[in-house]
């Protein structure tokens, strides 16, 4: 692992608090909204109705994660959260890496003052964990340190064949910085993670599942992608106002004892019998028939 981790060697992104994301805007867009923006470091689709795909691109630098890609990342997220056909998003990197980790570079000459002071890394997870849209990791290849991260900050994961994740900070002589020590042992359990963390182990794909941090795994990495996208569209073909209720309530699970939890779910469950959508569904199941959501 460490002779892989030596291996890569991302591309030097220079440190700044305030970068703003690199877009052009494309006149035509296909979209609803006036214009749809072109990233830098990534790509926006729309291969599905009410699916966007966002496609980590920075292949020279096997997807290192820096503070421009999380700038056109947050961006991308921020337009989707209020593109109305977009309802379900999938995040998915390259066939060999979904992200090979931080980009190293970036950080390796900062000190305490300016890492805390401008408080570095808390980008990285401020718009994902605050999209109340729901949101799937397709993950092929290696998910590594904040990789694994950026996997665990979605709402589902699917693996492909040879998804391999890690949280090797401890090699380069840190921690994981944007969340993986707490996602992890939520996901996997104390004991899982403490030797993933204090090790800098790797796991496989199956692993993964067997542990229960991924749903599911393909047969290969297309597979993965294309039923990650089939997932969402399932999501998509439901009334917007029940799912964001249903991922809001699951998250909240993380967050509550068991009793605030039921309390919370049924609160959120009285309040959706004020919405049409509530009518619409129960009318259609009624009388055997496919409802026709208006989200509201």
């Amino acid at each position: 692992m460490a002779t892989f981790l030596r291996s890569i060697r991302p591309v030097a992104s220079r440190f700044t608090t305030t970068p703003l994301p690199r877009l052009l805007f494309r006149p035509n867009s296909t979209t609803t909204a006036s214009s749809e923006p072109i990233y830098e470091h990534i790509i926006l689709s729309h291969p599905r109705p009410g699916v966007s795909l966002i496609t980590l691109n920075r292949p020279k630098a096997y997807n290192a994660l820096s503070t421009p890609l999380f700038n056109d990342l947050n961006s991308a997220l921020r337009h989707l959260c209020v593109l109305p056909t977009t309802r379900c998003i999938v995040l998915t990197g390259s066939h060999k890496f979904f992200a090979a980790g931080a980009d190293i570079k970036e950080m390796s000459n900062l000190d305490f003052s300016s890492a805390y002071g401008s408080d570095f890394i808390k980008l990285w997870s401020e718009q994902i964990n605050n999209t109340p849209k729901p949101i799937i990791a397709a993950v092929n290849g290696f998910a590594l340190g904040g990789g694994c991260e950026l996997a665990m900050m979605a709402d589902i994961i699917y693996a492909g064949p040879t998804a391999t994740f890690g949280q090797p900070e401890v090699k380069l002589g840190i921690i994981p910085g944007a969340g993986g020590s707490q996602r992890l042992l939520r996901a996997i359990g104390k004991s899982r993670a403490m030797e993933m963390i204090l090790t800098g182990k790797t796991i496989s794909a199956q692993e993964a599942a067997d542990w229960g941090l991924v749903a599911r795994v393909f047969e290969s990495p297309e597979k993965c992608v294309e039923e990650a996208l089939n997932t969402a569209e399932t999501i998509a073909g439901y009334g917007a106002l029940a799912v964001k209720a249903a991922k809001e309530v699951v998250n909240a699970a993380e967050e509550l004892n068991l009793a605030e939890g039921v309390k919370f779910e049924r609160r959120v469950f009285h309040g959706l019998f004020a919405t049409k959508d509530q009518k619409v569904g129960m009318k259609a199941f009624v009388e055997k028939t496919k409802p026709e959501w208006t989200h509201e």
